[in-house]
């Protein structure tokens, strides 16, 4: 393959992506929905299975020429399906809000009644809030965390449950630093006859490696995006497991469906191509031992954090993630994500449970460990940069940026992305 193509084609475009390259290089990612994916997968994802029409599934295709792409479908279902124990999987979903609207197609009709985390403590768009169409059309009630220990209480998950009735209840959030008690869920939804969706988009590659509690046993649906701790290309799958399929016999042949046609037309082969890629290196002791070191990391960082009089919403965390409550600090989350993107640190503005401030101002960051652990970073670096955020953030810290930027080059060139 010539790599000199697109630099002759559009220098434009080459010229962003080698800038882009660069700002990687250069700072530390710690967004925790993001990291840095392996050579292979971005081999995989500029294939030329970019060009071919695959509507359907494997020995069932609208369109000719399609034997290699079924059986590079069949190899990913294939390793998913080793990878979590369960018997059955959809590939297809382009990420993961359409893999979760296929769930609402296959499960539930317009205006059924779903319960989700609440968005403001820590749960997603898709699982029912008012802006997205999981709220638009379905009726969507919420639970949320215990104002004291910011954690989700059981027992009033199972009050509201058994007010309200819903067809299908969401476990699973974006910005939880704790662990989800799958077992606890499940007798809820068998108390009011839900359908039990894990949301593990977060969290897949935790799980894969035994640092995170495992969903499988517990729940009906299983959704999660092939990305953040699983470490490969942005996309989505679908699983459904045994528990699923006692419940719904049909279930499998509801989410394929709803996912074709109901939802997308031909899948992108070379992003399934790639997500195979993901699930191989999933597959490796290494993948394991990469896990551990994420959690060890974000633990170890939680740790600091406090120890410098930052506060942490539940006070730590349990996996790649800590959500950071900053209003003792005098910094509002857009301020602290500017002054520290500029340090070359990359986080992003995020709400608090029960957040004072508007979304678009609040008052804390999430921040996580899967990028810099990727890139063979630390306990020691970890400590590092607890320190280095403190600076940045306390007051008059704006005035320490340049001096903690030269600090962040020297690391990332000690640590280069693999």
């Amino acid at each position: 393959m010539n790599k000199d193509n697109l630099k002759k084609e559009d220098k434009q475009i080459f010229d962003l992506i080698k800038a882009e390259r660069k700002r990687r290089e250069d700072t530390l990612e710690m967004i925790p929905s993001e990291n840095h994916t392996s050579p292979a997968v971005l081999e995989a994802m500029s294939s030329i299975l970019s060009d071919k029409y695959a509507e359907g599934y494997p020995g069932k295709r609208y369109y000719g020429g399609n034997e290699h792409i079924d059986k590079v479908e069949l190899v990913c279902e294939k390793r998913v399906e080793k990878l979590f124990g369960v018997p059955f999987v959809n590939v297809q979903p382009y990420s993961g809000s359409p893999a979760n609207m296929a769930v609402y197609f296959a499960c539930l009709d317009p205006k059924d009644k779903v319960m989700g985390m609440n968005l403001k403590a820590g749960g997603h768009l898709t699982h029912g809030w008012k802006v997205s169409f999981s709220g638009t059309y379905y009726n969507s009630v919420f639970y949320g965390v215990d104002e004291k220990t910011e954690k989700i209480n059981l027992e009033e998950v199972l009050r509201i449950a058994k007010k309200e009735k819903p067809k299908l209840i969401w476990a699973g959030g974006s910005a939880y630093p704790e662990d989800f008690d799958w077992k606890g869920f499940r007798k809820i939804a068998d108390e009011v006859g839900a359908y039990l969706v894990a949301d593990i988009a977060h969290i897949a590659g935790l799980i894969i490696a035994g640092v995170s509690p495992d969903p499988v046993p517990y729940v009906d649906i299983i959704t999660s995006t092939t990305h953040k701790t699983l470490r490969g290309p942005r996309g989505g799958i679908i699983m459904v497991t045994e528990k699923g399929m006692e419940k719904d016999s049909e279930l499998d042949k509801k989410i394929n469906k709803a996912v074709f046609p109901g939802l997308q037309g031909g899948p992108h082969e070379h992003q399934i191509a790639a997500k195979a890629v993901c699930f191989k290196e999933a597959l490796s002791p290494e993948f394991k031992k990469y896990g551990e070191k994420v959690v060890e990391n974000s633990k170890v960082l939680a740790k600091e954090l406090m120890r410098e009089g930052i506060d942490l919403v539940t006070g730590g965390t349990k996996n790649h993630l800590a959500l950071l409550d900053l209003r003792n600090k005098n910094i509002t989350g857009k301020e602290a994500e500017d002054r520290l993107e500029k340090a070359g640190i990359t986080v992003n503005k995020n709400t608090i449970p029960n957040d004072p401030a508007s979304p678009m101002n609040p008052s804390g960051i999430r921040l996580g460990t899967p990028a810099i652990t990727t890139r063979g970073m630390g306990v020691e670096q970890m400590k590092k940069i607890a320190g280095m955020i403190a600076e940045v953030i306390s007051e008059g810290g704006d005035k320490k940026i340049e001096e903690i930027r030269k600090e962040i080059k020297k690391m990332t060139v000690d640590f280069p992305i693999p």
